[in-house]
């Protein structure tokens, strides 16, 4: 009886220990960190994998419109559609008074011909804007002397040389009518005056088919 219950005392012990080394065995698995990887989890993917990804790039705070964003200004606030400025042809006001001298397609003395036409006036007199637009250009440039260049939308420019001064700055707007220079003989012309060119898209035509008595 005695070596019977040494015999279980001894099982017991050996299902002990072998139940310990099962339990230490299961912790160092628990505990053993988990292996580097060389990429993140998809929701950690940064835009600099998302475009190596070619994944679709989408703003990551979007602009909402909510109406009152400011509207972009237009090149020309008084014409706002070819009909507006083409239905001005034959009631434009000539920019000053004055003598005309020359016309256009007429031959100049020194040879080219006039792609616009020359107004005479004394030295000083107004130079008025034949409709609303925008000033382009005004600066001296060589041949024209002091030039100021109307934007009137759809590629309409009127152009106005040989001032003795221009009165507007480039970005300015102006409406019909108003002061933008004064008549001069900046552009090597011997007489004072206007040189007015009326062009679209970039090419003269004749203004007197556009403006009315002087």
């Amino acid at each position: 009886e005695r070596e019977a219950k040494a015999e279980q005392a001894a099982a017991d012990k050996r299902r002990q220990q072998a139940a310990l080394a099962r339990g230490e065995a299961r912790g160092a698995i628990v505990a053993q960190p988990n292996p580097p990887t060389s990429r993140p989890p998809r929701a950690q993917i940064n835009r600099a994998d998302a475009i190596d990804a070619d994944e679709p790039l989408v703003p990551t705070n979007p602009k909402v419109l909510t109406g009152n964003e400011p509207k972009p200004e237009a090149s020309v606030q008084a014409v706002t559609s070819l009909q507006s400025f083409a239905g001005l042809k034959g009631r434009l006001p000539f920019p000053l008074k004055g003598e005309l001298l020359a016309r256009f397609g007429s031959r100049r003395d020194d040879g080219p011909s006039w792609k616009g036409v020359f107004i005479r006036a004394a030295e000083g007199s107004a130079v008025h804007a034949v409709a609303g637009g925008r000033v382009v250009f005004a600066d001296w440039l060589r041949g024209f002397g002091n030039l100021i260049i109307l934007d009137h939308g759809t590629q309409y420019l009127t152009i106005y040389g040989n001032n003795q001064a221009v009165l507007k700055h480039a970005g300015d707007n102006v409406a019909a009518g108003d002061v933008i220079a004064s008549a001069g003989n900046t552009g090597g012309n011997e007489q004072s005056g206007l040189y007015f060119e009326m062009r679209f898209q970039g090419r003269a035509f004749d203004p007197l088919g556009w403006v009315t008595s002087r």
